[in-house]
């Protein structure tokens, strides 16, 4: 369950978006930043201070009132989430009561996929919400989440609101890639730059979380403390199992890998490979390995013999990849080809070393 909460690093960008006195914000902010960094809580935190009634000094709501606990609850009349019913449907959070369709998209979990979108209908179901008048005149707070999740339709749909909002209306967007929201949605709104922590800030966060092998759970999560924090030991245990399929490619078989890993979150398979690339470049162009450190001598021995060219051009359509990985036609094709075209890379090129 995600909370409101602003987490260490991000303790400059709240000082900066802080009103001034009676000064309002921008009726619409866009928060854009890398996945994993913790977004989506500041979000929810800087949309509880704007419906608390007793903030403090620097500018927090104060988790006492009567709109702080509706808030807590997930029932503030003043507020409205928007997330792709894929994410809202597993967690019994305020996350899917605050979208007000958590029942509906549950009892049509079992006949279908939950949608990995947001659908027109949900943001034309903001309609009532925006242009009737606030609980006690108060202001309201839309928060959508992811916004490049939002489909053609819907992102017209909002288009229109964001073009003529009403005054005590404030949109909030959390996109973890701006460029797949439409360039007329970003213009009408403030952009805010939320960026990661440094290595040595997530580390030190993470053990004060609890987390034993830190250095470990950032590398293998691309460095985003959520999301090392959620790295759990079945999924360090298919990692593993790819990281040793990869280190000898002479043995590695695409289509039963493909097999065993189908059912795991592809977009985080696909990372995996994503990384294991990125090593083998940059072990060719430098002699650095960023992300397995443990395979060290395994990457340079690949290296060594891969054609950087090809290498460059397989991550970069691995980094297109990531956006089918989200919903494929297929899981087991989608990972065949991407598997296939790795061993395409690897093995021509220790054919021509031997």
């Amino acid at each position: 369950m995600t909370s409101a909460v602003i987490f260490p690093w991000q303790q400059a960008v709240w000082q900066q978006m802080k009103p001034a006195g009676n000064a309002r914000q921008h009726h619409a902010l866009l928060l854009k930043g890398r996945r994993g960094i913790g977004k989506l809580g500041f979000a929810l935190a800087l949309a509880q201070s704007r419906l608390c009634r007793q903030v403090d000094a620097a500018g927090r709501a104060c988790g006492k009132c009567q709109d702080c606990y509706w808030f807590e609850q997930g029932t503030h009349p003043n507020f409205r989430l928007l997330m792709p019913e894929a994410l809202s449907v597993p967690s019994e959070s305020a996350d899917g009561e605050g979208e007000g369709n958590q029942s509906e998209a549950g009892s049509a979990k079992s006949a279908r996929k939950p949608s990995q979108q947001i659908s027109v209908a949900q943001v034309r179901a903001l309609d009532d919400f925006i242009y009737l008048s606030a609980h006690q005149a108060r202001d309201k707070v839309v928060l959508i989440h992811p916004a490049e999740a939002m489909n053609t339709a819907a992102a017209n749909a909002l288009l229109k609101k964001l073009e003529e909002p009403p005054l005590e209306v404030l949109f909030i967007l959390v996109t973890h890639n701006m460029a797949l929201i439409p360039l007329t949605i970003v213009s009408r709104c403030q952009q805010v730059a939320m960026s990661a922590p440094d290595q040595a800030a997530a580390r030190d966060w993470l053990i004060q979380q609890g987390v034993a092998d830190p250095d470990f759970r950032l590398a293998m999560s691309g460095f985003a403390p959520l999301q090392a924090l959620q790295y759990d030991e079945q999924q360090a245990t298919y990692h593993a199992d790819f990281i040793r399929c990869l280190s000898v490619p002479e043995k590695l078989d695409p289509i039963e890998l493909a097999e065993k890993l189908h059912k795991q979150d592809l977009s985080s398979v696909t990372g995996w490979l994503q990384k294991w690339c990125y090593d083998l470049m940059s072990c060719r162009a430098s002699g650095r390995v960023r992300y397995h450190l443990q395979q060290m001598a395994v990457i340079q021995r690949q290296a060594v013999v891969i054609d950087p060219v090809a290498c460059g051009f397989l991550w970069r359509s691995l980094v297109a990849s990531q956006q089918l990985a989200r919903h494929p036609l297929n899981p087991r094709l989608f990972l065949e080809e991407i598997l296939l075209n790795y061993v395409d890379l690897i093995r021509p090129a220790r054919s021509k070393a031997g």
